[in-house]
């Protein structure tokens, strides 16, 4: 028999989606996937992903919410420099969606998606 941890980790986790209007919307995600891709999966507008998640177009920029950063592990120097061409805002909590995978550490995890993506 399974703990209840572990039950709801296979089941997946939640996240918040904050469109830039102010609209949030909960997704079931699952463990394993990327941003980008529950993003896709589910219908999420705003977040383009030009070249599919090839890391080449910065289209799938999000800000993850403060209280979320220290769950993630710092942008690797590729997306970093990719984050210095985005068409909004950079910020502190600016990360490209497709580089982010989802692990049960990041149950609630809350972002926003920027206005514009080109």
């Amino acid at each position: 028999m399974k703990s209840a941890a572990a039950a709801q980790a296979s089941d997946g986790i939640d996240i918040h989606v904050v469109q830039p209007d102010g609209r949030e919307k909960l997704i079931r995600a699952s463990i394993g996937q990327s941003l980008l891709e529950m993003a896709q999966t589910h219908g999420i507008d705003g977040i383009v992903a030009e070249c599919g998640g090839s890391m080449s177009c910065a289209t799938c920029h999000v800000y993850i919410h403060d209280d979320d950063l220290a769950r993630l592990p710092p942008p690797e120097r590729m997306e970093d420099e990719m984050l210095d061409g985005v068409a909004s805002e950079r910020r502190t909590g600016s990360r490209l969606a497709c580089q982010i995978t989802l692990t049960a550490g990041l149950e609630g995890l809350r972002l926003t998606i920027p206005q514009d993506q080109y």
